[in-house]
């Protein structure tokens, strides 16, 4: 994995690519009109938003905003990435981005990621919440502890250098459907940046702001979320391993 020079850093972009943006929601009104208003305009062809499930608001404040909207009815962040990017495959954009729905990253800073691929033909480009500047307190230390673990672990088993798991990411769309991307809950980030490494994609960290997200996280907000998703971390990681070890594909639990 490479760091970025400094026309990555400052996010420059000759013509773009075509991209779209794919955000997963669940229970988001208070912060979805946010994120969508905050997406440079010019840089996305469409801006999909998956519902997961939500019982507010949400969805009716995405459609009004402009936005395509799904439902997936299968819980998980990961069922919401999978339905965004199925949606894509009529009309399939050259760069996916990746972006929660709960303000906590700044979408305006979208062309950091975008400017390697577009400009360096990198296929994954992850932004790093750790190398940029964190808000006091958005980032729990239940977080950066997870956060550490997968990260040494990618390096030990997969021999790729991350500090982060950020799911504001990128990636070339056509191989990340070739990908096999299949955990549909909280190992999605981690399963990508695993099966990339296996794959011998060229990938590379940028700095992105990260804030206090509007609303309490469903993951690291509560004990039992930040046990689940360390576990599901865990397995995706020594799964794909493993399979890759014995000569199979093993996907990881659903």
């Amino acid at each position: 994995m490479t760091m970025p020079d400094e026309g990555t850093k400052r996010g420059a972009l000759s013509q773009p690519l075509s991209t779209c943006v794919i955000i997963p929601v669940f229970n988001e009104e208070d912060s979805i009109s946010l994120v969508l208003q905050g997406i440079p305009a010019n840089l996305a062809r469409e801006i999909v938003v998956v519902d997961n499930g939500s019982t507010d608001a949400t969805a009716r404040i995405a459609a009004a905003e402009g936005a395509t909207v799904l439902t997936e009815t299968r819980r998980g962040y990961g069922s919401a990435c999978l339905a965004g990017l199925a949606y894509l495959r009529s009309r399939p954009p050259d760069i996916v981005v990746f972006l929660d729905g709960d303000f906590s990253d700044h979408p305006d800073e979208m062309a950091r990621l975008l400017a390697p691929i577009q400009d360096g033909g990198f296929d994954l480009v992850i932004g790093s919440r750790t190398l940029g500047r964190a808000e006091t307190g958005a980032l729990l230390p239940q977080a950066r502890l997870g956060n550490r673990l997968a990260t040494l672990l990618l390096r030990a088993l997969y021999g790729v250098r991350y500090t982060d798991l950020g799911p504001f990411r990128a990636a070339r769309y056509g191989p990340l459907m070739e990908l096999g991307m299949k955990d549909r809950d909280f190992g999605w980030t981690v399963e990508m940046q695993a099966r990339a490494a296996l794959a011998g994609w060229r990938s590379m960290e940028v700095p992105v702001s990260y804030r206090r997200r509007v609303g309490v996280s469903k993951i690291t907000g509560t004990v039992s979320g930040t046990i689940r998703a360390g576990i599901k971390i865990l397995t995706t990681l020594f799964l794909l391993k493993l399979g890759r070890a014995t000569g199979k594909v093993l996907g990881t639990t659903e």
